[in-house]
């Protein structure tokens, strides 16, 4: 993604919404996505939002969102180039506190309750059960060494997937962390949906203190607490898959981010970072067998 392409859709956006050019200030850039707020002439502001690859559907999830009630930005236009997505969204300000562990889960509770999810892919059991395939495949297709954990969680993968439609199973945001609410002055609203797909809510729940520290399926079961006390599903305390609903979580959790990794590095995205991904996605295998017992 070069400069020149950001420039070119902003310059779209600007003229459908009949805006001359604006002030730009980065809120978050990364290497195939970023934010920016744009301030106009007349002191009025809006965030413009590019991405491209697999985060350039966006608009897409957010159309879902808007129309199953739930608060998300306001999309002021929208622009495709190939290859990549360019929006103006709402300013809504700055953010004013993180959301709290209560809070996320009973947002979740609302996210997962929207059943029409369009052309948004599908996880379902089946398609869990492929994903150590699947990581194998792409790693192969680059020339990277697939570990042996992977044949481990292949011959498991299919008894494990058993229960993965029980309820909680309709949107998932997908990347679901704190930094995905934003409560600010106009009130509360959801962010970053750009891998937003339907499946097993538990996948959201257990992505929401992130993969960093080691899995926690105790610290996970008070957040399922949380979730039923919120009003959600019952069953997402249930065991599935001969697990526990926190065990099932985290381990799919982490082969599922095990496979982004891989899906990057397939895309030609490390760009010399091969030898930290592919050990991410290691150590995300090896907590995925303990937890899946593969």
């Amino acid at each position: 993604m070069h400069a020149c392409e950001v420039d070119g859709v902003l310059v779209q956006l600007l003229d459908r919404v009949g805006h001359g050019p604006a002030q730009r200030e980065q809120i978050r850039v990364w290497a195939r996505s970023g934010v920016e707020r744009l301030t106009f002439p007349d002191g009025t502001t809006a965030v413009f939002k590019y991405a491209e690859g697999p985060f350039a559907e966006e608009d897409v999830a957010l159309g879902v969102a808007e129309d199953a009630g739930l608060p998300v930005p306001q999309r002021l236009a929208v622009a495709h180039v190939p290859g990549l997505l360019g929006m103006l969204l709402s300013d809504l300000g700055p953010s004013l506190r993180d959301a709290s562990d209560a809070e996320g889960a009973a947002l979740a509770v609302r996210v997962h309750r929207v059943a029409a999810t369009g052309p948004l892919p599908t996880l379902d059991g089946p398609r869990l059960a492929a994903m150590p395939d699947r990581v194998a495949a792409r790693l192969t297709d680059v020339g990277v060494d697939v570990p042996e954990v992977v044949w481990a969680l292949a011959k498991v993968a299919d008894a494990r997937a058993e229960g993965s439609g029980l309820p909680p199973f309709g949107l998932c945001h997908s990347e679901w962390h704190p930094t995905s609410v934003h409560v600010g002055a106009r009130g509360t609203h959801l962010l970053d949906f750009a891998r937003a797909f339907r499946g097993p809510g538990l996948l959201d729940l257990a992505s929401w203190h992130g993969t960093l520290d080691p899995p926690d399926p105790d610290r996970l079961a008070e957040t399922l607490a949380a979730y039923v006390a919120a009003g959600g599903a019952q069953t997402v305390t249930s065991p599935r898959g001969g697990l526990s609903a926190a065990r099932w979580a985290l381990g799919w959790h982490r082969l599922w981010a095990a496979d982004w990794f891989a899906h990057q590095i397939a895309l030609g995205w490390a760009q010399g970072a091969e030898d930290a991904w592919t050990s991410a996605i290691n150590r995300h295998l090896t907590e995925a067998a303990d937890l899946l017992r593969a």
